[in-house]
């Protein structure tokens, strides 16, 4: 028992070092160096030398029990730096998801819309062109192979606004709710009320994919929130505003590559095993063959939803 309890100690003490207190450290000696030099004198090495020798030479450091303290002061800033970003995190979470009922973002969802629309006409006229044989908007005939990059050139640029008509003001919800809207499309079923109890049945890979996405979300939300920290020190040191920058640079793409990677697992599973449910709960025959069937799916619905 004690080496599993030693084993055990370490992975935890380890984890503890990576995800609190070694970026919370970070954060607190940026600070401490901002505080030191400021505005004026942002690049002054000799200036901070200088700090740090008067705080070597105070006498109070010479005591070992004073130095112990301090060591677990710094120990229990940086957790609680970590800890403060990793709330901060899930509720940047929550906001990158949110359905948006207030006015602010309701014009947010409007602006998106009207933007989706202006290029889904563009990709739609050019479709046509291709389809018809007609000349560009330059006057000249275009190629097959020209059409046809031009017509995934316009699909990309409508899809990075969102894959369907937006109805949430951000691409990360809008991401979502595309993925609720094609598995109802699809199959007939409601996505928030089949989840939970598709997430009891998948097995262990899958569950490992899903978690590992979500984990990635989850760590690009907490990494905004650093963003949000450095650009608040940056008040009084500005070469924060570089780390406050490339924070949030990395912060979105990854954010955006979790989640598009997390909607198309979940899409996934349902088309995978959406059917292995049905027969679960009795709606499909295990003999039967075939597909989920939109059919299916409204009863699946109707009964998860238990008539509420």
């Amino acid at each position: 028992m004690n080496p599993l309890l030693a084993t055990l100690g370490g992975k935890l003490t380890e984890r503890w070092l990576n995800s609190l207190v070694l970026p919370g450290a970070l954060f607190l000696a940026t600070s401490a160096v901002g505080s030191v030099l400021g505005h004026r004198h942002w690049h002054d090495v000799d200036r901070l030398r200088t700090a740090l020798d008067e705080l070597a030479a105070r006498p109070a450091l010479d005591s070992t029990g004073t130095a112990a303290l301090l060591v677990a002061l710094i120990l229990l800033a940086s957790t609680a730096a970590s800890l403060a970003t990793q709330f901060l995190g899930g509720a940047i979470e929550r906001w990158r998801l949110r359905f948006g009922r207030d006015p602010l973002s309701r014009a947010r969802t409007a602006r998106r819309a009207r933007q989706w629309r202006h290029r889904d006409a563009e990709l739609t006229l050019a479709i046509e062109q291709a389809v018809g044989g007609t000349t560009g908007s330059g006057g000249a005939g275009t190629s097959p192979d020209g059409a046809l990059a031009r017509i995934q050139a316009l699909t990309e640029t409508r899809d990075r606004v969102a894959l369907r008509e937006p109805v949430r003001p951000t691409w990360y919800g809008d991401r979502m709710q595309a993925a609720a809207d094609r598995v109802e499309a699809a199959y007939g079923v409601d996505l928030a009320v089949l989840w939970p109890r598709l997430w009891l049945l998948l097995p262990e890979p899958a569950v490992r994919q899903i978690q590992s996405a979500r984990d990635s979300f989850g760590a690009a939300g907490r990494l905004t929130a650093w963003a949000v920290g450095y650009a608040l020190l940056a008040c009084w040191w500005w070469p924060a505003a570089l780390a406050a920058v490339g924070c949030a640079v990395v912060a979105r793409s990854r954010a955006r590559s979790a989640l598009a990677a997390l909607a198309g697992l979940i899409e996934a599973a349902v088309d995978v095993h959406g059917r292995e449910l049905a027969t679960r709960i009795g709606l499909v025959s295990p003999e039967t063959p075939g597909r989920l069937t939109p059919d299916t799916g409204d009863d699946m619905s109707a009964l998860f939803r238990k008539a509420e």
